[in-house]
């Protein structure tokens, strides 16, 4: 008898129908002598409609973030009941568990909290008594009782945490679509779902832009060696894709995926002093202002004046721009510009580390089709370039087929 954690997504129960569905998905696995944990999220859309309410309200103040979070927190309750009842309703013993129940204990950090423990026992001694237990993902507690919400993938994370201290022999994320595929097959038409993929591949993919899974689960996954499972809750007979630690068995493909993500803006300060410290206060006040910066580039001239350019979230650009202008004035800079109409696209792959002239073919394939490339970053399993958003659906398919992407390796 083997232990799975199920996650379902707030597309696979977006309705009574889809809740049933899911259901079905958890007795097939029952029925064949397994025990289950069941994760869910919100209903599709709910944690929007909760949002939009929150916005109505319009309180900004200190403690608004711990009433968002007790806000957000119903989604969930209202799917871990619904989705226990039709289990029950089918003739199976099944019971709702809040995070506090499930004793998922966290930070103080409303809205973003991160999981500090949890304690198994409940759960353990329920799915002993035979009981399905369905968790409410998202969120947990802080030490003073507090509810708390995970942020952005914190199901996923949820999940997983939970697959970790239950010690499950796989953690399964069911959402709508069949797995990790090479790359978005909505931009090009011969993507592959992937049979199986490394912790590290699939770290590089979610935060180059693969939305597939949040990174955060990902990096709980590869700590605490959780095999995750990336399944369809509409396709039955899809395999899906293993997430797992890399071994000699497993097949090493040059490259296993492309990721990209069009949320990208570039600035660039021009005509800056090349002295120690100017890297500081070009981006101290950008990250005092909350602003992720990702890629950076800094060149030295002949006259020994630097220009540097990093990128952030498109999102950020506008508030960027007007701290980056008030840096230039400051350090005697010669000109700010900026470009919200960028992309990165990255190749990711195990196999890099292993063979050369990966970065060679890429550039060579983009110059091909007359791609400018504006900026580079590597690491050892990835490369990522920023070029022209207008491009970025033509280099992803030239690049896919390059690469040989739509081919099982072999």
């Amino acid at each position: 008898m083997s232990l799975f954690v199920q996650k379902f997504g707030g597309t696979s129960v977006a309705s009574i129908e889809r809740i049933e569905n899911v259901a079905r998905r958890i007795i097939k696995t029952k029925n064949e002598g397994h025990d289950v944990v069941v994760v869910v999220s919100a209903m599709g859309h709910e944690t929007d409609r909760l949002v939009d309410l929150a916005e109505e309200v319009n309180y900004q103040g200190l403690d608004a973030r711990r009433e968002m979070d007790v806000l957000l927190s119903t989604g969930e309750q209202v799917t871990i009941s619904l989705l226990a009842m039709m289990l029950m309703k089918h003739g199976f013993n099944a019971e709702s568990v809040l995070g506090r129940q499930a004793n998922i204990l966290t930070d103080k950090e409303h809205t973003r909290a991160r999981i500090l423990d949890i304690d198994a026992a409940f759960l353990q001694s329920r799915i002993k008594d035979g009981v399905i237990p369905v968790v409410a993902g998202f969120q947990g507690t802080d030490d003073s009782g507090n509810i708390t919400t995970l942020g952005r993938g914190g199901s996923d994370t949820t999940a997983v945490a939970l697959a970790a201290v239950l010690e499950a022999d796989e953690c399964q994320i069911y959402t709508d679509v069949e797995g990790v595929f090479t790359t978005d097959p909505r931009v090009v038409e011969g993507a592959r779902c992937l049979k199986k993929i490394t912790f590290e591949e699939m770290l590089e993919l979610a935060s180059q832009g693969s939305r597939v899974l949040h990174t955060r689960a990902v990096e709980f996954a590869s700590k605490y060696q959780v095999p995750l499972r990336v399944l369809s809750s509409f396709n039955e007979d899809s395999p899906g894709t293993l997430i797992t630690r890399e071994d000699d068995a497993m097949e090493q493909p040059i490259i296993s995926g492309i990721a990209f993500t069009r949320d990208e803006a570039k600035l660039t300060i021009l005509g800056v002093k090349d002295v120690p410290g100017v890297a500081s206060a070009i981006l101290g006040p950008v990250s005092e202002a909350n602003i992720e910066v990702d890629m950076i580039v800094q060149n030295v001239a002949a006259d020994m004046s630097t220009d540097f350019t990093f990128t952030v979230r498109r999102e950020d650009y506008d508030q960027a721009m007007e701290i980056l202008q008030n840096i230039a004035k400051s350090i005697d800079a010669r000109e700010v510009s900026g470009d919200n109409k960028i992309a990165k696209l990255s190749l990711v792959g195990v196999g890099m580390r292993s063979h050369a002239g990966v970065a060679s073919r890429m550039f060579e394939v983009l110059a091909k089709e007359s791609i400018n490339i504006q900026m580079i970053s590597t690491s050892e399993i990835k490369i990522s370039v920023v070029i022209a958003e207008k491009y970025l659906e033509l280099a992803a398919r030239a690049l896919h087929s390059a690469f040989d992407l739509s081919e099982e390796a072999g």
